[in-house]
């Protein structure tokens, strides 16, 4: 087929409201769509061929994003999955040794530990895992009295405060009967709590002045060494 022959075609077909891509396929050959546009540069579509056209490129579009989506969740994956693997193993170093416990124990209470009361250490999240880890290091750490734990659910006003204590009691280890009555958030009350999966924040108490005082000069001495040095 001759150039001007195969031109023409390519017009004929696009003046029928084809796209470039059903052009192409009809034809049988891979022709640029620079030069697609260009042999059909003039042809005017009706409406409802320009509509369906438009239709056609929105919904390619739509699928290459969903395909860039999906290629860069994976490739995402791959790259946490690579870094778990170069470290895995590496919480087992924290718990061979009280030092590293110890470590560990005070940077986390520098981080996200209360330092108004000098006679009990106060932690407090949100988060279920770090209350795990916080309590897991430090009944490590020290032997301790467990009649000396406290707990406050803090929560919002349409939660449901005895499910939300058994939760966390069953989280902590810590009885009911060592939680201290609920605190209702203010300025909660009459709106909706929007994440479905939220516990509220768990307080935790720990009256041990000893205990506090231990790891506010670990975290110091840590925060003073070579490695917080300018």
């Amino acid at each position: 087929m001759s150039n001007s022959a195969l031109r023409q075609e390519a017009r004929d077909l696009r003046a029928k409201g084809l796209t470039y891509d059903e052009i192409k396929k009809t034809i049988g050959l891979s022709i640029p769509k620079s030069t697609l546009s260009t042999w059909c540069s003039g042809i005017k579509l009706s409406q409802n061929q320009a509509k369906r056209i438009a239709n056609i490129s929105k919904q390619r579009l739509v699928r290459a994003q969903q395909l860039a989506v999906s290629a860069n969740k994976q490739k995402r994956e791959e790259y946490f999955s690579a870094i778990e693997r170069k470290y895995t193993g590496i919480e087992k170093a924290i718990v061979s040794d009280r030092k590293n416990i110890l470590i560990a124990l005070a940077l986390l209470y520098l981080a996200e530990g209360s330092k108004g009361s000098v006679s009990r250490l106060t932690f407090g999240n949100s988060d279920p895992k770090i209350i795990a880890l916080y309590l897991a290091l430090l009944r490590r750490a020290y032997e301790i009295d467990e009649l000396k734990f406290r707990c406050t659910l803090q929560c919002r006003a349409d939660q449901n405060i005895t499910q939300l204590q058994s939760f966390w009691s069953e989280c902590t280890g810590i009885p009911l009967i060592k939680f201290y009555k609920a605190r209702i958030d203010p300025r909660s009350i009459g709106k909706r709590t929007e994440k479905t999966d939220y516990k509220g924040v768990c307080r935790i108490d720990y009256f041990s002045a000893n205990i506090y005082n231990e790891l506010q000069v670990i975290a110091k001495i840590i925060t003073n060494g070579p490695l917080a040095q300018r």
